[in-house]
């Protein structure tokens, strides 16, 4: 997500571009996909708010891959609830202290800064965030833990403890943090359903092979009607998954507010993937359990993508709320 005077290939973010990469990358490697995202995600906060001089410093070493980024929001009592956050930082002299914890960070423990959304106070709730770039050696900064998950990715504990960082290091302005974080996740949250696409194309395509050269009581699986009827299942999912998620991507490219259609591009792609998968898990019925199998892998790794970014029941509070609030004007 640098411009061209940064490195990257284009000077403004498009969505359609980070969507057809991810879905490209998910179809052959979840963890190629993530840690794809996970580059845009980590330095987005940057490219949309960021100073000049972050830019350069930061920016420039993530599109040519000699620094990897992180995106650290969720907290162990603050995940889809960001106003709920109670990591903080204060102003002293010239430094924000920053004190608390984040966790289920991507990118935990190997990346190389951190952009860090901690509660400063300027005003109640989600309006007194603010973010800070973080580099991993800066005193006061440890990974606290770990965590292994069924797709394994990095992911992460992280503690703060009197940790000193130059305001230069603030993205944006004093309480502008959870404005910021929710611009870059209206980006990434329809490129989650992207990823979703990919797994489930992926998925689509194992279950026709398996369904056209597996015999059965002297005919192939494709010729029961209850197969067809599950492949029909499949390819309208993924069909009406593909239409959700490049209108959200397509309409924020054109500078319009996404927040509903994002949602529900993440909403019904990852459930759908969901569904998919499991159907073509069914198709290949015991080789697709078996622990390293592609449809298996699928498997495993789309159970997160229902979770991140907003899990789907979040999703749906924000497509209600967003329909609400528009039939009362």
């Amino acid at each position: 997500m640098a411009g061209t005077a940064y490195g990257g290939g284009e000077d403004s973010i498009d969505t359609r571009s980070i969507c057809l990469i991810r879905e490209t990358l998910a179809r052959h490697s979840g963890l190629a996909d993530f840690a794809f995202a996970m580059q845009g995600l980590g330095s987005g906060a940057i490219s949309l708010a960021g100073t000049p001089e972050q830019k350069q410093r930061y920016l420039t070493r993530v599109a040519s891959g000699e620094a990897i980024a992180a995106f650290a929001l969720s907290e162990p009592d603050a995940g889809s609830d960001v106003a709920a956050m109670q990591c903080s930082a204060h102003v002293d002299g010239e430094h924000a202290v920053l004190n608390g914890t984040k966790t289920w960070i991507s990118n935990g423990g190997i990346a190389d800064f951190y952009v860090v959304f901690a509660r400063t106070g300027e005003a109640p709730g989600a309006r007194g965030i603010s973010a800070f770039i973080v580099d991993a050696d800066t005193p006061g900064f440890a990974i606290a833990e770990r965590i292994d998950v069924i797709a394994p990715h990095p992911l992460a504990t992280l503690r703060f403890t009197n940790c000193k960082v130059p305001l230069s290091q603030r993205v944006g302005a004093p309480g502008e943090g959870f404005k910021i974080a929710m611009r870059t996740l209206d980006v990434f949250r329809t490129s989650v359903a992207a990823a979703s696409l990919g797994f489930a194309r992926r998925a689509l395509d194992e279950a026709l092979q398996r369904a056209t050269t597996r015999k059965m009581f002297n005919q192939t699986l494709a010729d029961f009607q209850l197969t067809q009827a599950k492949l029909a299942q499949m390819a309208t999912t993924v069909d009406s998954s593909a239409l959700l998620t490049y209108r959200a991507a397509w309409q924020r490219d054109q500078g319009r507010n996404v927040t509903r259609e994002a949602a529900m591009a993440k909403m019904v792609a990852t459930e759908g993937a969901q569904q998919v998968i499991d159907a073509a898990v069914q198709i290949w019925g015991g080789m697709g359990v078996v622990s390293g199998h592609i449809v298996e892998r699928l498997y495993r790794e789309i159970r997160s993508l229902r979770i991140y970014e907003g899990a789907t029941e979040v999703q749906q509070l924000i497509i209600a709320k967003d329909l609400l609030r528009e039939a009362a004007h």
